[in-house]
């Protein structure tokens, strides 16, 4: 075997010692770049690891959460309109208050919906689709109604919250249907103070947030229609 030959690096033939010494002594400062240093690179950061970067400030939070609003306001639910809007449906003869006619509440109507098409269903009647059927077309027809006969109109969130809020008394014939039967004569009268009770409270709240006081009998009759059939879906 010739010197050569014996001088080659193990496993990387063509390359002998001396030619790899001078690879690895290159001279990089001979008008050549530097080599990377990772730690010589500047760097923002002065911290370590277990010590972190204090130079700049830490973020506080709390301005920020003191200026949202409550959850419920975000959500579009007042409490103190909801009590006062019950209790306007259950006192017709107390004059409605028309500022709490601008806030339309859709909670309320829920929570009655659901609480009507529960008190059916412990009385053993399944109608929560008539329920909210005849709801939508009545909200539909009065939406029509209403905006040919004022003069501002109104907007369909606000027929669905009176037209909700006013069947709480139904909701009220329904659990008494629970336990006594509504087609005796008690029931009978019972089922119609209920659809007059509804009937002239919508009325009175609309004419109260549309300025149309003079035609109440004429908004109550079409109420009187709507609440007639959820009636009938509680006696039969």
């Amino acid at each position: 075997m010739s010197q050569q030959q014996q001088q080659q690096q193990p496993g990387v033939p063509g390359y002998s010692d001396n030619q790899q010494q001078d690879f690895g002594q290159f001279d990089y400062s001979q008008g050549g770049q530097q080599p990377y240093d990772a730690y010589s690179a500047p760097s923002d950061y002065t911290g370590s690891i277990m010590t972190p970067d204090t130079s700049s400030a830490p973020y506080t939070g709390s301005e920020s959460f003191e200026d949202e609003p409550p959850l419920m306001e975000e959500l579009g639910i007042n409490f103190e309109h909801i009590i006062q809007k019950t209790l306007t449906v259950l006192n017709p003869l107390k004059k409605p208050d028309s500022s709490i006619m601008n806030d339309t509440d859709l909670a309320g109507p829920l929570v009655f919906c659901l609480a009507f098409g529960g008190c059916l269903l412990l009385s053993g009647k399944i109608h929560f689709g008539y329920i909210y059927g005849i709801g939508v077309l009545g909200c539909l027809a009065m939406y029509g109604l209403l905006n040919m006969m004022s003069m501002t109109g109104t907007s369909g969130a606000c027929i669905v919250s009176v037209l909700g809020y006013c069947l709480l008394p139904m909701v009220l014939l329904s659990s008494i249907s629970i336990v006594l039967s509504l087609k005796g004569a008690i029931g009978t009268v019972s089922t119609v103070s209920a659809v007059l009770w509804c009937s002239y409270s919508a009325s009175k709240l609309f004419v109260s947030a549309l300025a149309m006081e003079q035609s109440q009998l004429l908004v109550a009759y079409p109420c009187a229609l709507i609440y007639g059939i959820f009636a009938l879906i509680t006696i039969f």
